[in-house]
């Protein structure tokens, strides 16, 4: 049995004793329920083509159809809170947490600068110099989202496509990639970390949350949902890739035996076609977008309301995928009537 499905096996245990929530933390019940009161506005479903097989039994071979589905799915829950080891989602931070701290203390902590153990919404420099006192750090984590298993029973028949996904294995967790997440290395000799206007949340220079890079845990931002949100986009954006200078599992399962699956792709900022937000903590909403609105005009901004007095935050990343049911042995090829995103 791989690594993969042993995480998932033991953590999904959970779900039979699911542990109470407080202030700033969200359950696995709570997720599923919240997801599934967003499926109207996120999932997007629709037919896009058909896809042909060729089927061949003891009487002979015949050309076989399937409808071609698209729809988007609940990929990952990816939280940014303060404390290492501090997840909002509680079973996530009951299990990993401190396994997550004991490694990281243990492995790169006599190494760093920065305590890991007291990193939490730390601001650069002292309380008589405060020249970068916007200059934050938040922890991240990306983990299959639950509901993936869920899924089972109407993708067999071709109504959903299966995900990359594995439900509750953690893919990224910034504890685990301390020395990358920290100490940005060797993310700031990327282009887009020296270049400005590259790879940014917003439109530069007019108005901008901040840059996806370097994707570590620091961020210059006055308001702190919006420092949360960068550092979500960064946690989607290095899952998604492979072969990434990160400790991380890379987003790409396998597709479903019982289908033919075309995966999303990697996570950009700004594009519906690649991925979309859905804020669980500490607001439910049951819309999805992308993160870098121009709220400019607006009285209280996009952070108005979303502000956790905890610092905890989590949203579900919602990707595209397109899919039909497998009629046959060999795939011919497929029809599309309409592009996928619209």
């Amino acid at each position: 049995m791989s690594r993969q499905k042993i995480l998932s096996l033991g953590l999904a245990m959970l779900l039979v004793m699911p542990l109470a929530g407080t202030a700033g933390s969200i359950t696995t019940p709570e997720i599923v329920a919240k997801t599934t009161a967003a499926a109207f506005s996120c999932v997007r479903w629709m037919p896009i083509g058909m896809c042909f097989w060729l089927r061949c039994s003891w009487r002979g071979c015949r050309v076989r159809s399937s409808l071609k589905v698209g729809h988007y799915n609940p990929d990952l829950v990816v939280s940014s809170y303060n404390e290492l080891g501090g997840n909002p989602w509680v079973e996530i931070r009951a299990t990993l947490g401190l396994a997550q701290k004991t490694a990281a203390t243990g492995l790169l902590g006599s190494l760093l600068p920065v305590p890991i153990d007291s990193a939490g919404n730390r601001t650069e420099g002292t309380s008589g110099n405060r020249d970068h006192k916007n200059l934050v750090f938040r922890e991240a984590d990306a983990i299959g989202h639950p509901l993936n298993s869920l899924s089972a029973i109407p993708a067999a028949v071709g109504l959903l496509c299966s995900s990359q996904t594995t439900p509750l294995v953690p893919y990224f967790q910034s504890g685990l990639d301390a020395l990358a997440w920290r100490q940005e290395v060797p993310e700031i000799f990327y282009p887009a970390s020296l270049i400005p206007g590259l790879r940014e949340i917003g439109s530069w220079p007019l108005q901008t949350w901040g840059g996806v890079y370097p994707r570590t845990g620091w961020t210059t931002q006055a308001e702190e949902p919006k420092a949360a949100a960068i550092n979500a986009q960064r946690a989607g954006d290095i899952v998604t890739r492979t072969a990434q200078p990160h400790i991380y599992l890379p987003v790409t399962g396998p597709s479903g035996s019982g289908q033919r699956v075309w995966p999303p792709g990697p996570l950009l900022e700004k594009d519906r076609r690649t991925g979309t937000w859905q804020m669980l903590v500490p607001r439910s909403e049951s819309s999805c977008g992308v993160f870098g609105t121009n709220d400019l005009a607006t009285l209280t901004g996009w952070s108005g309301g979303r502000v956790d007095r905890a610092g905890d935050y989590a949203w579900n990343l919602w990707r595209p995928y397109k899919c039909c049911q497998r009629r046959g042995q060999w795939f011919l090829f497929d029809i599309d009537w309409t592009s996928y995103p619209p």
